[in-house]
């Protein structure tokens, strides 16, 4: 396929790929859940949540930018949420709270779906009893997803090969003097 759309982390060799699927799918949620539910003055747990993500990070081998420009990426949905917190609750140090553990959880869900190829995460899925029409819907969306990059990759060569544009425009009328 010609749109390297996911960039597939997970094909890299690294001990966090090597680990059994089953059991990052227990640690994941369990650290989501734990960062949940912190106080959000408890500055002491998260910042303990976060030094063990950063160990995953390094095991995961993935590239801190790239981590860093999907969090970006989902940064204007964490902030929506955020910011209702803000007006609710008052105060910018619970807004600062609440943006450092709805970002945490965030990078432990690109962590896991990084380093556990899809085929592994559905067969988890079956194990842990999921019905088999969601698991046929997730499994028809992971493949067409990169059926219609493809196409749609196609396309926008064949529209640019067919318009003009200013630099292209100019050129066509110096070979027609």
């Amino acid at each position: 396929m010609g749109v390297n759309l996911l960039h597939n982390h997970h094909r890299l060799d690294s001990p966090l790929r090597r680990l059994p699927a089953a059991l990052k799918f227990a640690v994941a949620p369990g650290l989501v859940l734990t960062t949940v539910l912190l106080p959000v003055t408890q500055f002491i747990g998260l910042a303990v949540v976060a030094a063990l993500l950063l160990v995953a990070v390094v095991l995961s081998r993935i590239s801190p930018w790239f981590l860093l420009k999907r969090l970006l990426l989902l940064e204007p949905f964490v902030l929506g949420v955020v910011v209702l917190t803000l007006f609710q609750a008052g105060g910018l140090r619970i807004f600062l709270a609440v943006l450092l553990k709805a970002n945490l959880c965030l990078l432990t869900m690109i962590l896991l779906s990084n380093t556990t190829p899809p085929a592994e995460i559905l067969r988890v899925f079956k194990r842990l009893r999921v019905p088999g029409l969601m698991i046929s819907t997730l499994t028809l969306m992971h493949r067409y997803l990169f059926v219609l990059a493809d196409e749609s990759e196609r396309m926008r060569r064949a529209r640019a090969s067919r318009t003009f544009t200013r630099g292209r425009r100019y050129g066509c009328y110096r070979w027609v003097q």
